[in-house]
C-alpha cells in the first residue's frame, strides 16, 4: 500500500533552479537549500546563466525532473509570456518570477509583490499613508501592488523620465490610489515611505539623492548585493532609516517554496516559522 508521504510531491527528488543573466551573485540557492534541508525534502536547487536569447530553447530542453524555476531579470516578462496560466500579481505586473510545471505547461507567479509587502511590514512601514516609488520599471510595478496591499492610498512615482511612469500612474488609479509623477531630483510632498526599485549600479546624483532623502521618510531599497547604495547613503546622511532588499528576497523565496510544494502561495509550509528563521540565517551568511 502506498503511503500518503510517498504520494506527496515533497517526498519526490524534484529539481529546481534560478535563471538569469547575470546569476553568479544570486543567494536563492542558499535560501532554498536551507529550507529544503530543514524540511527534509529531497529537492535540489541550482542556478544557470540564461539570457533572453536562449530562454525559449533552454526551457524546452528541461527534463521532467525539473519541477520549477525562479527567474531574475531580464527573464520575468518572458516567463510571463510562456505561462499558460498566471496568478493575479503576474497578470497585473506582466512579469513572472516563478514557473512551476502543470499538466498543460507552466504556471506563472509573481512572488515579488507578496515578498515586498512582507518585507515592508518587517521594516515597520505598515502604517504608511503616502509613499514614493523611485524608478518606473517592472519592479516598480510590483512595488506599487505591494503598497496597495499595505493600504497606502497616496503614491508618487519619481522617475528619470517622468513620461515612462505613466503606466504606473494608470495602474495606481485603477487600484483606487491617488498617484502623481515627479522628476527624480524634484520630489513633491513628503512621504512616509520610499521604495527604491533602481538597479544597484544605477547612479543617482548626490544632490538628487539628498532631496529624496529629505522628503522620503523610511527607505526600503530592493538592492541587496551592494550596500549602501547611493540612495541609502543619502538617507544615512539625513539620519533617516534605510533598509536593504534582502528581506524581500527572503520572503518572496518562502512564497516560491510554497508554490513549488503545493501550487498555492497562500498555503503555509510545515513549521514555517522555523523555515523562515533558517533561511534568514542563510541569507546573512551568504
Amino acid at each position: 500500500m502506498t503511503t500518503a508521504a510517498a504520494e506527496s510531491p515533497t517526498a519526490r527528488p524534484h529539481r529546481f533552479a534560478v535563471w538569469g543573466d547575470p546569476i553568479d551573485h544570486s543567494r536563492s540557492p542558499a535560501l532554498h537549500g536551507a529550507a529544503y534541508a530543514l524540511l527534509g525534502w529531497p529537492w535540489e536547487y541550482g542556478r544557470r546563466r540564461v539570457d533572453e536569447a536562449s530562454f525559449s530553447d533552454e526551457l524546452a530542453a528541461l527534463p521532467a525532473s525539473v519541477r520549477g524555476l525562479s527567474l531574475t531579470m531580464p527573464l520575468k516578462s518572458l516567463a510571463h509570456h510562456v505561462a499558460v496560466r498566471r496568478d493575479a500579481d503576474a497578470e497585473a505586473t506582466g512579469a513572472a518570477n516563478t514557473l512551476v510545471r502543470v499538466d498543460e505547461g507552466w504556471a506563472g507567479f509573481n512572488t515579488d509583490v507578496g515578498g515586498l509587502a512582507r518585507a515592508l511590514v518587517e521594516a515597520g512601514a505598515a502604517g504608511a499613508e503616502r509613499a514614493r516609488v523611485v524608478g518606473a520599471g517592472a519592479t516598480a510595478t510590483s512595488a506599487l501592488l505591494a503598497l496597495h496591499r499595505l493600504g497606502v492610498v497616496d503614491v508618487e512615482v519619481a522617475a528619470r523620465r517622468p513620461e515612462s511612469a505613466r503606466p504606473l500612474v494608470e495602474l495606481a488609479e485603477r487600484l483606487g490610489m491617488v498617484a502623481d509623477v515627479a522628476p527624480l531630483g524634484r520630489p513633491g510632498d513628503s512621504a512616509d515611505l520610499t521604495v527604491s526599485t533602481l538597479p544597484g549600479d544605477a547612479p543617482v546624483a548626490e544632490p538628487d539623492a539628498d532631496r529624496l532623502a529629505a522628503a522620503g521618510g523610511v527607505l526600503y531599497d530592493v538592492v541587496y548585493g551592494t550596500w549602501p547604495t547611493g540612495l541609502a547613503s543619502a538617507w544615512q546622511r539625513a539620519g533617516r532609516p534605510a533598509h536593504p532588499g534582502g528581506t524581500m528576497l527572503l520572503h518572496q523565496a518562502v512564497l516560491q517554496i510554497r508554490i513549488f510544494a503545493t501550487g498555492d502561495a497562500d498555503q503555509p509550509l510545515p513549521d514555517e516559522e522555523a523555515v523562515v528563521a533558517v533561511m534568514r540565517r542563510a541569507l546573512v551568511g551568504g
